[in-house]
């Protein structure tokens, strides 16, 4: 499988992943557990409005969250002695009691007194700092994974609302496809899952910047309930309105690298184009999948991360 960075033991080391059901191994009296795979999507925002500022200092949010299929991919077998493991592919630049894959993980062993622990293999393709929940998605496959592994037979509703104080975007992207969201982004209302019209193809590329989510909201001016109970009461699952993200009006004169990029897949023909969530990612939709790849390949030192991809339907 090739070197793998443990942050745990801080040292490099190679792993194999043995994808069989659980036997044992008579020679040395050692077992192997089963391992367990899952797939963390990105999200973007097809639309995102802030609505208020709550006393407790937080925003309350009107958004049109939608996975797409692109992401991380999370591995997880049961070690026995109750420790919790994490390795990647790359080595991250945060101690892994931070991330929220093992929170997530620490978090069912407490509450539900798992003498079980899990080593994590999470290998990351999705940029930090993008605006494509790619910290959560890894937390929502967590629980998914490990719903499974310790066999604790929760619903995704149950997952959910646990993932909820792990972030925002978690309840989401526990089960993924299509919602509408308020609150802080916890308040789901589900809807069919939308795909593309046929042809239609979606570019995402981040730019050579990260944005800082407090600064995303520091400079935003609430906008009120009027833009955001239109938009729910329009025709969204036809994608035929205009995208929008509040974002833009705080984020964009501070980072022109964003406008750039959007001004540039406009250019190279996107019929759409905005930014993901606060930033600093940029999606695009293109008539067809041959257009996404000329824009991606035009992009250049433009990006430090692009795909081109569909939307996901969802678990």
């Amino acid at each position: 499988m090739g070197g793998l960075w443990s942050q745990n033991r801080g040292e490099k080391e190679e792993m194999y992943i043995f994808m069989f059901s659980f036997v044992e191994k008579k020679a040395e009296n050692k077992y192997f557990w089963p391992m367990f795979k899952e797939f963390a999507p990105a999200k973007i925002n097809l639309f995102l409005d802030i609505l208020r500022k709550r006393e407790d200092g937080y925003h309350d949010l009107g958004t049109f969250f939608q996975t797409i299929n692109v992401g991380d991919t999370l591995q997880g077998s049961v070690e026995p002695n109750g420790d919790i493991t994490l390795c990647y592919n790359h080595p991250q630049e945060y101690p892994v009691t931070s991330d929220l894959v093992y929170k997530a993980a620490k978090l069912l062993q407490d509450k539900f007194q798992v003498k079980q622990g899990v080593s994590f293999y999470l290998e990351k393709q999705l940029p930090l700092g993008a605006g494509l929940g790619g910290g959560s998605a890894d937390c929502a496959a967590a629980l998914r994974l490990l719903n499974q592994l310790w066999n604790l037979n929760l619903s995704f509703e149950s997952l959910a609302s646990l993932g909820a104080s792990l972030g925002a975007d978690v309840p989401f992207l526990v089960r993924g496809g299509s919602a509408l969201a308020e609150g802080i982004g916890e308040k789901l209302t589900p809807i069919d899952s939308l795909a593309l019209p046929k042809g239609v193809t979606l570019l995402v590329a981040t730019p050579q910047c990260a944005v800082p989510t407090k600064m995303a909201y520091a400079g935003c001016i609430p906008s009120g309930n009027a833009r955001w109970e239109i938009y729910k009461k329009s025709n969204y699952a036809a994608l035929s309105g205009e995208f929008y993200n509040k974002f833009e009006e705080s984020v964009f004169p501070q980072f022109p690298l964003i406008v750039e990029m959007k001004s540039f897949f406009l250019a190279r023909g996107a019929t759409q184009a905005l930014m993901s969530g606060s930033g600093a990612s940029v999606f695009a939709l293109f008539e067809s999948e041959a257009m996404a790849v000329s824009a991606q390949q035009s992009l250049g030192e433009k990006a430090r991360w692009s795909a081109v991809t569909q939307f996901f339907a969802g678990f």
